[in-house]
């Protein structure tokens, strides 16, 4: 493998609900050989997991698939290959409206692959009955407490299959719950030949997907030096020049908005991150504290150094449960003493709820006043009080006709409470179900995945 070879990988989604001027723009803009999407949060599995039971054709990022029928024409002139974890739950669902878009736009000779086997929800009990515990990995309980509301359970997969997916031709590949890094630690595995137990490379692979997977936090999104960064509103997506060594470069396209430099990679170097020495994957484990971080020009991070070693011999397992409801509205007080009128507001109303017989404690109650500080309490000082201030109110309970009787008391507290309330004009709230979040660890010889490729 020549080591002057350079592979250029973006990614153009963050998270589902991602612009999608992203990945469209990355295309046109630039050369690039791979685009990466990142979906999957952990809410977002149970989300679709809810939606494949009303319709099982459901559960998958329908986003991406809109955004395909856009970039697939110039990704099949450009050459460029897709990678995402858009599938969800429903990966084969996913392949079939891919296919059906293919059709529509009347293209030919495009290969879209599928991983699947990450989604082990209806394996639990058979995983149980062989020794695995699923214990919480925050607090140590056992996991039966929540087998009979539990609505998602997907692995974190690695690269490996992503790589098989490719070396089948793919042009698309599709994941479920795959980890963010991986959907870049592939192309880079496929490309130039990385060994598995290549753990220094596997390493500078995971470091660079780290960077990639909240998009534009690595351009100036989201960053504090924010009166520096150019041209927000067309901040250009990160893409690398990825090289077989394991040394990249960290950039964008050029005419692009935003911002690349030391800062603004360490900033996104330091989200989400634990123990910066053990860095778990389920390709590798990652020493953060080697990576070497020089500005390379204008708009240019080179990152070398990356060390690694083998990962653990568990996944993760991200599951999911049902733990009741929640409901919060709000009113703004205005006008002399809005805070404490905001306080006496919230107070009437639980007394109010209280009285059709079921109150609702204290530790389940949630009241914010907005222009109080409630973002920096404690750290930022406020020297005057407030003119008008959003009080926001709500709770959570397995009890949702009493978050009901909570939304129908908010609105009488205009006529039969402190003067000055405005702000209702969004009508009553209602209570919306309360996903909780369960994670674990698994045995990796007990999941199983499988690659399908097909072409349109």
């Amino acid at each position: 493998m020549s080591q002057d070879k350079t592979v250029l990988i973006a990614n153009g989604q963050g998270f589902w609900g991602d612009s999608l001027l992203g990945p469209l723009r990355l295309v046109e803009e630039g050369p690039l050989d791979y685009l990466t999407l990142d979906y999957l949060a952990e809410v977002t599995m149970s989300i679709m997991q809810k939606q494949k039971l009303r319709n099982p054709s459901a559960g998958y990022a329908t986003d991406f698939v809109e955004m395909l029928r856009q970039i697939l024409p110039t990704c099949q002139k450009k050459g460029i290959k897709v990678i995402a974890n858009a599938g969800g739950v429903n990966p084969k669902g996913c392949l079939e409206a891919i296919q059906s878009v293919v059709k529509e736009l009347g293209m030919t000779g495009i290969k879209i692959g599928i991983v699947e086997g990450d989604d082990i929800l209806d394996q639990i009990p058979e995983l149980m009955a062989s020794g695995e515990k699923f214990k919480n990995l925050d607090n140590g309980a056992a996991v039966d407490s929540i087998l009979d509301k539990m609505s998602s359970a997907n692995v974190y997969i690695g690269a490996k299959p992503i790589v098989d997916a490719l070396a089948q031709g793919a042009d698309i590949v599709v994941t479920g719950r795959s980890t963010d890094p991986s959907l870049v630690v592939a192309p880079l595995i496929h490309e130039f030949g990385w060994s598995m137990e290549d753990f220094d490379k596997l390493a500078a692979g995971t470091v660079m997907g780290h960077i990639l997977e909240c998009g534009a936090q690595c351009t100036g999104g989201n960053y504090n030096d924010w009166r520096n960064v150019p041209d927000f509103a067309r901040i250009g997506y990160p893409v690398v020049e990825a090289k077989a060594d394991g040394t990249f470069v960290v950039t964008k396209h050029e005419g692009t908005g935003g911002l690349v430099n030391v800062d603004t990679v360490t900033s996104q170097l330091m989200y989400e991150l634990g123990d910066p020495v053990n860095y778990l994957g389920p390709d590798c484990t990652s020493d953060f504290t080697t990576i070497k971080l020089e500005q390379d020009g204008e708009n240019r991070v080179r990152v070398s150094g990356v060390k690694g070693s083998a990962p653990t011999p568990t996944y993760k397992v991200s599951m999911s449960y049902e733990d009741g409801y929640k409901i919060v509205g709000q009113l703004t007080y205005t006008g002399p003493d809005a805070i404490e009128k905001a306080n006496l507001g919230a107070s009437i109303l639980f007394e109010r709820v209280g009285m059709y017989g079921k109150p609702i404690p204290e530790a389940d109650r949630f009241v914010e006043l907005f222009g109080t500080n409630v973002c920096y309490k404690g750290i930022v000082k406020q020297e005057q009080e407030p003119s008008e201030v959003l009080l926001r109110v709500g709770a959570k309970s397995h009890d949702k006709n009493l978050l009901n009787i909570l939304a129908r008391e908010l609105a009488p507290l205009i006529t039969s409470g402190p003067v000055g309330v405005t702000g209702f004009a969004a009508g009553r709230p209602r209570p919306t179900e309360i996903v909780g979040y369960w994670p674990a660890l698994i045995d990796k010889t007990k999941v199983t995945t499988r690659v399908i490729v097909e072409e349109v």
